[in-house]
């Protein structure tokens, strides 16, 4: 008897830690899935559903358990989760999602605008710390800065000194779609002379720039803007002697289209340009009309590239141009509109964040209307650099060659050969400094009256932020124009200044 009786109670335990396991089984499966289960990969999720499945499989092969009861329970179980809205999805892909979970970004073709700490625009539109303003679907960011500055010019024996008060105004719009892209920058640069005589140089600069996503591995691009600037009076085609020299105004206006084949990649694109002169301001009053420079340049560009690696992709590029003078002759009675052609070879190269640019070099060919005028032939070399060698620093490099034409008579032009660079680098969280250095080289064609020049330049500058939206702003800068023939140019600046951001 004591025998069975044990027999019986040992059933007993059996059938009570059954029960108990069902019950605990039951009673997890009623509790509502947590919502951060929703925001899992696809991997995690599969990951997760593994884990159930194994824990349905082998956590209830109690002594004495059924089967074909445990089988039904599990096939229920999975039609409970299927039911539910919070569920994690067993089948790790979603069709109806396109292949991502319930993160709407992952369906995005373009990244969700964040603001400059990363935290998301409009999520918390009250908040004090969002950084920039929401306009729709756009975030302008603003900023105004206000400097006093001084500024040294020395001509040969001849000074040209002022000081002066300068407004720089800077914001940014962006979009922020699923897909396409609007991208909206402005600048602009306000001087007011508090003593001296030396010129001001306003300066305003605005582009557009419409990124359209387009099947097939296709993007295209429509660009628009204007630019305003006042001819520096140490440019060869600026005014001798001219208190004020020339305002120019320069719209602009392209597209290009670009479609990867596989390994190759092609590029085409076509830009247009209005220039328009003011009249300059003689020191004894007089105005010299320069409508004879009025003119409308196109460029047509095509480049094939082939993928040797995503790091490295070697390019073939072509070039075709034609610049149209509003009056057939200019005031010395010379036809200046001209045509131009060229090519370069050279090399694309993306190591991600770190570094990524191209090199290309070239021969470019430009032929004047005017046979008087001596056709310009150079080589060229043009490329990019952004390195970023550790967090904190970022270095870049450009260099350019453009082919300017000449007012002088008899004239035609010079080649520009233009090597800009600048390093930043955070030496505080709230402290920042910047040095910018390049210099400019312009070429006379052989046989020419005019001697060749170059311009050197040197700046450094240091941000302080004071908080979020306040910053401290200091500079100082050196420029020397050499020349072969006639006096050296020598220009020194410096000045503090505050900008307020949103």
């Amino acid at each position: 008897m004591n025998i069975g009786k044990n027999k019986a109670g040992g059933g007993s335990l059996r059938l009570t830690a059954c029960a108990a396991s069902a019950l605990l089984g039951w009673a997890a499966l009623a509790m509502p899935m947590p919502v951060q289960a929703q925001s899992l990969r696809t991997s995690e999720s599969s990951s997760a559903d593994l884990a159930v499945t194994s824990t349905d499989t082998d956590g209830l092969d109690l002594p004495g358990s059924d089967t074909t009861a445990t089988t039904s329970s599990k096939s229920k179980t999975t039609a409970t989760d299927t039911s539910s809205s919070t569920r994690l999805r067993l089948g790790g892909i979603d069709p109806m999602t396109t292949g991502s979970t319930l993160d709407d970004d992952l369906r995005r073709v373009n990244l969700r605008e964040t603001s400059v700490d990363d935290l998301k625009a409009r999520q918390y539109p009250d908040r004090e710390d969002v950084q920039g303003i929401p306009l729709g679907t756009f975030t302008l960011r603003p900023s105004v800065n206000q400097s006093i500055n001084v500024e040294r010019n020395r001509t040969g024996s001849t000074n040209d000194d002022r000081s002066f008060l300068q407004t720089d105004l800077r914001s940014t719009l962006t979009s922020d779609w699923d897909r396409h892209a609007l991208t909206v920058t402005g600048e602009g640069v306000w001087q007011k002379n508090l003593s001296g005589s030396g010129a001001e140089q306003p300066d305003v600069n605005i582009n557009a720039d419409l990124r359209l996503d387009l099947p097939a591995d296709t993007t295209a691009h429509i660009t628009a803007g204007y630019q305003f600037f006042r001819e520096d009076t140490s440019d060869p085609n600026a005014i001798a002697g001219a208190s004020k020299q020339s305002a120019v105004n320069q719209f602009n206006a392209g597209g290009s289209l670009e479609r990867d084949f596989g390994l190759l990649r092609g590029t085409t694109a076509l830009a247009l340009t209005r220039t328009v002169y003011s009249d300059a301001t003689l020191s004894d009053g007089t105005q010299v009309t320069l409508s004879d420079r009025n003119q409308t340049a196109g460029t047509w560009r095509g480049r094939i590239g082939y993928e040797l690696s995503p790091v490295l992709i070697p390019f073939l590029e072509a070039d075709l141009g034609r610049t149209f003078y509003d009056e057939s002759h200019d005031s010395n009675g010379y036809a200046r509109s001209n045509q131009s052609y060229g090519g370069k070879a050279g090399v694309e190269f993306d190591l991600g964040d770190k570094m990524k640019g191209e090199l290309g070099f070239g021969y470019q060919h430009t032929e004047f209307d005017d046979s008087r005028l001596a056709s310009i032939d150079s080589p060229t070399v043009d490329g990019n650099l952004a390195w970023s060698p550790q967090r904190g620093t970022d270095v870049s490099i450009g260099l350019s060659t453009t082919v300017q034409p000449s007012t002088t008579a008899g004239e035609s032009g010079y080649t520009a050969y233009q090597l800009t660079s600048t390093l930043s680098q955070e030496l505080r969280d709230d402290l920042t400094a910047k040095v910018t250095g390049g210099t400019i080289w312009r070429d006379y064609p052989s046989g020419s009256t005019i001697s060749d020049e170059t311009e050197y330049d040197a700046a450094l500058g240091l941000t302080w932020g004071i908080n979020r939206y306040l910053d401290l702003t200091s500079n100082v800068g050196y420029q020397l124009t050499s020349r072969k023939t006639g006096d050296d140019t020598r220009q020194f600046q410096a000045g503090v200044g505050l900008t307020v951001k949103r």
